[in-house]
């Protein structure tokens, strides 16, 4: 039955401009941007460690933050860290290139707990400092100045830009990852959160939500029976109300995050019901 709520595949929805430099970092593995600054109200997206962030306005313990992306919302101001000279200087970043990374204390997987445990995507600054006598660890500098190892198969210096088949078989490496409203990292994603990464390794950044990304300029108009890998999809109630979006991977098939069925990064059928119904458009990055 088509009853079933549209707000199980709901996205956020709100654009925002393009941010300038930024002047705090995220110093927590994943942190919540709020719609206000509370935490009784929605979260709208997320910002990930060693990621710098524009302050646009404080509020009390609350900052209203501008991420990469452009994107706006609060955080609790205990999530940031000002460092002046910012972090992660260029040749001497890495991100995390596997679904999660343990950052440890000292070279040794077993003498003490994780100091963080780190999302994809998270990125952190190496140090040129030899490791042993190997190539399985690298020292690092956290947020908070202090330093750390991790290790080299789960982090990457690597930011060149994948092609569309690349893409899809990295987006097969997040199935069942727990759908989350507002997320953006491999904690959990929503619909829009998920895409827009995907997008992000071909070296293009799509702006946040579903319904902007439909309209965004980026994209071109593609007829259902056009339709290509690597297209993005958009479904809703009308070309108005555009709540939900997944990328279609050929053979009738897209990936998506959707409360759907489960709620996790999952292959659906384009044929199938409620999608089929649903779908509003195709779009088709330029």
């Amino acid at each position: 039955m088509l009853v079933i709520s549209l707000m199980l595949f709901a996205c956020v929805a709100v654009g925002q401009p393009v941010t300038a430099k930024a002047d705090y970092v995220v110093s927590k593995p994943v942190i919540s941007m709020y719609s206000s600054a509370s935490t009784e109200h929605e979260v709208v997206s997320q910002a990930l460690y060693g990621t710098g962030v524009l302050a646009v306005e404080i509020k009390d313990e609350w900052i209203k933050i501008r991420t990469e992306d452009g994107y706006e919302g609060w955080v609790d101001a205990s999530g940031l860290a000002a460092i002046p000279g910012g972090y992660a200087p260029d040749g001497r970043t890495v991100r995390v290139a596997q679904l999660s990374a343990n950052v440890y204390r000292e070279a040794d997987v077993t003498k003490h707990a994780p100091v963080l445990n780190l999302p994809w995507e998270a990125r952190l600054e190496v140090l040129p400092v030899k490791v042993g006598s190997g190539e399985r660890w690298l020292q690092v500098k956290l947020v908070n100045g202090q330093t750390a190892y991790v290790q080299q198969g789960d982090v990457s210096a690597d930011f060149s830009s994948l092609t569309i088949e690349q893409t899809i078989n990295l987006a097969h490496k997040f199935l069942g990852v727990t759908y989350t409203w507002g997320g953006t990292s491999s904690y959990g994603y929503d619909c829009s959160g998920f895409t827009q990464m995907l997008i992000r390794q071909r070296g293009i950044t799509m702006p946040r939500d579903a319904d902007v990304q439909a309209r965004w300029s980026g994209v071109a108009p593609v007829s259902r029976k056009d339709l290509m890998p690597g297209d993005l999809l958009f479904f809703g109630e009308s070309s108005e109300k555009i709540t939900h979006t997944g990328m279609y991977i050929g053979a009738g098939e897209f990936i998506h995050s959707t409360t759907h069925a489960h709620p996790a990064v999952q292959v659906s059928k384009l044929e199938d019901m409620p999608w089929t119904k649903l779908l509003i458009a195709a779009r088709r990055v330029k």
